[in-house]
This record gives C-alpha cells, sequence and structure tokens, in this order.
C-alpha cells in the first residue's frame, strides 16, 4: 500500500527546508565576508546602509534556487522523499548557486588577505623595528 501521502509531503518539505538552511548557510557565509571586505577597503564603511542588501542575500538569495529545484524535482523527478538524485541537471540547480557562493568567498578571501599583508607590512615600514611580530 506505501506510504501515505501526508508523510511524504512532509518528509518533501522536510528536504526543501533542508536546501534552503545549506543555502541560506552559504549566503550568509559570502555575506559576512563581502561585509568583511568592505570594512577592510573603505574607511568610512557604515554596515548599516548595507545591512539590506545582506540580509536580502543571506536570506533572499536561497529561495532563487530552492523554489525552481522543488518545481523541478516535482515535475520531472517526483519520486519518494527527494532524498536521492538520480538526475544530474535537477541537482544541478541547487549545487552550482552554491559552487559559485563558495568560489566568489575564495576570491573575497584572498583579497581581504592580500590586504591585511599589505597593512601589516606598511605598518612595519612605519616603525623601522625589526622585532615587529
Amino acid at each position: 500500500r506505501g506510504v501515505p501521502r501526508q508523510a511524504v509531503a512532509g518528509c518533501r518539505l522536510a528536504q526543501a527546508l533542508t536546501q534552503y538552511c545549506v543555502g541560506a548557510n552559504y549566503g550568509w557565509l559570502l555575506a559576512e565576508g563581502l561585509f568583511l571586505h568592505k570594512l577592510l577597503v573603505l574607511a568610512t564603511f557604515s554596515g548599516d546602509r548595507c545591512l539590506p542588501a545582506f540580509l536580502l542575500l543571506g536570506w533572499g538569495a536561497p529561495v532563487l534556487f530552492v523554489v525552481p529545484w522543488v518545481v523541478v524535482r516535482y515535475l520531472y523527478e517526483n519520486e519518494g522523499c527527494w532524498e536521492r538524485n538520480e538526475k544530474a541537471a535537477v541537482w544541478w540547480i541547487i549545487r552550482c548557486p552554491i559552487l559559485m557562493a563558495v568560489a566568489v568567498n575564495f576570491v573575497v578571501f584572498v583579497r581581504i588577505v592580500r590586504i591585511l599583508v599589505a597593512k601589516v607590512r606598511a605598518h612595519q615600514v612605519a616603525r623601522g623595528d625589526c622585532r615587529v611580530r
């Protein structure tokens, strides 16, 4: 007879919520990296002005790929609890934005490290003291 429809719907909802939370995690990681980069680059940076953009990136961006994933999953791969990924193209709807966020965050990280190294070197040259750590 199978699993009741309510249980399957609840399980699918849990899968969609899980994907949203994973996407929000990477979105907030990117928002924090961009915030730190702006903080280091701009001397007069005010976080309050960019807060709506960071909120949109952290909470809103995952909706842009989770909702299409749910629709495509429902139309083309609507089997079980959606825990298995049989069709790679459907899985890439979730995977691609997350990989892009990781790539952008890596670039931001490298730029932050370069900025910090440049500031430390400039500070060491200004002091002229070899014992500076």
